[in-house]
Parts: structure tokens; sequence; C-alpha cells
């Protein structure tokens, strides 16, 4: 067999496993979803939040926590990863709650992750606020919080790109998750095919299990439907870049 026909056999038989709904690959896609979802929404809580606390109150440190927003926009995955595992190990500080190899300690490790890159977008989308605005609503009488409700206004598809691109970290992010996810499908099959349901396995650490099984065309399956999703984020995200 060539390597042409080899490439193109794969090829084929992913489409065919997408297409029939793979019960793997879907467990698989859902896990990745609901983690990396879950993840964005509470980092996008915290990281607005933190953003226009910054922007707004004057407290000693405040040039420090910049700093450190900055810094973390540039987390290596793998140190997060390391860090949250030496948290939760049941020796750790956090062994307690019991999450070391669950959906919850990817969730932690995503949220450490892109907290600090929605934080630093946020925050930039906020300073991009003409000062015109904020004058002439303190000049109508407004209050503090009516330049807030303003500034949200002004700022939204910043924001929005700021939450898309947390998003978009989340889903390709594989460091982190790995270490702290242990990357565990249950054993056994589902329909005969597959290696069973996902418990902490997503798109991403699926790839580096599959390909070092030989396993190409299930591989290529959750790549195909891995590059969609962050293509589709990206797209959106370059949306509100413009309407910005």
């Amino acid at each position: 067999m060539s390597s042409t026909d080899f490439l193109l056999r794969g090829i084929m038989k992913s489409f065919e496993l997408i297409f029939n709904l793979d019960p793997y690959i879907l467990s698989i896609t859902k896990v990745s979803l609901q983690v990396s979802g879950t993840a964005t929404i509470l980092a996008a809580l915290t990281g607005i939040s933190l953003s226009f606390a910054i922007h707004f109150m004057h407290f000693r440190g405040k040039r420090a926590l910049i700093t450190l927003v900055n810094t973390g926009m540039g987390l290596p995955p793998v140190f997060v990863g390391l860090f949250v595992f030496l948290m939760i190990v049941p020796l750790g500080p956090l062994g307690f709650l019991n999450i070391f190899y669950t959906r919850e300690a990817m969730i932690l490790a995503q949220y450490i992750l892109i907290t600090p890159l929605i934080t630093g977008i946020s925050l930039a989308a906020i300073k991009a606020v003409p000062q015109s605005i904020i004058e002439t609503v303190y000049t109508l009488g407004g209050t503090q919080k009516d330049v807030v409700i303003e500034i949200l206004k002004e700022a939204k598809f910043g924001i929005i790109t700021a939450v898309l691109a947390g998003l978009g970290r989340a889903l390709s992010e594989v460091g982190a998750i790995l270490i702290v996810g242990g990357n565990i499908a249950r054993t056994g099959s589902v329909g005969g095919i597959g290696e069973g349901l996902s418990q902490t396995r997503t798109l991403t650490t699926a790839i580096t299990s599959e390909t070092s099984k030989g396993d190409i065309s299930t591989s290529i399956a959750i790549g195909i439907i891995l590059i969609s999703l962050v293509l589709s984020v990206n797209i959106l995200a370059s949306y509100f870049q413009v309407r910005d």
C-alpha cells in the first residue's frame, strides 16, 4: 500500500466514523465541550469582573497585578497542569477535594490557564473606550454605575472576543488536562468499536492516544472535529474584532 492510499483510506474511514456518530468520538467531544465550556464560563465571570475592578479601583499593588495578569496570558499549560496536580494529589493541600483525575480537575486547570487571557484582553478593550464618553456620562449626571454600563456597551465586542479567545485556547489545550485528568476512557468497547466512552479524555488528548496506538482514522476524525470547533471559534472572534 502506498503512502497516498494509506492516507486516503484513513481519511475516508475518519469521515465514516463522524457520519455514523461513533459513540466513542461523541463521548470525547462531549467531555471536551463540557470541560472547556465550563472553564470558559467561570473564567469569563472572573476575568471580566477583575478587568473592571482593575480599571476603576485604585489600590496598592495595582501595577503588580496587571503585570501578573499579562504574565499569566502566556503561562505554559504544562506548568499549570503540574501546579494543579501538586495541589490536588491525595497528599496535596487540596487533596481533600478528591478531584484527582476527574473532569473537575481539568476544569480547574483550564480555568487557571485562560482567566488571565480573558482578563487581559477585556482590560485592553475597556481601556480603549474613549475618555470623552465617560466624561459625557458624568456631565449628564450619571453615576459610576452608569459609567460601567456605558463602558460595557462600548467594549462589548472586545470582551466577547476575549471570551472566545479563552474558549479557543481551552479547546486546543492538551498539556494541563493530560496531567490532571489522566486521559481516561472506560475499558471495553461500544458497539464493538472503539475503546469505550470517555471519562476524562478530550479531543486533544485522544489524538495523542489514538496516534500512539496507530489508529490513524480515529485520530483524523477527532482532528477534523477539533479543528472545526477551533476554526468556528476563531471565525466568531474575527467577526467581533471587525465589529469592534
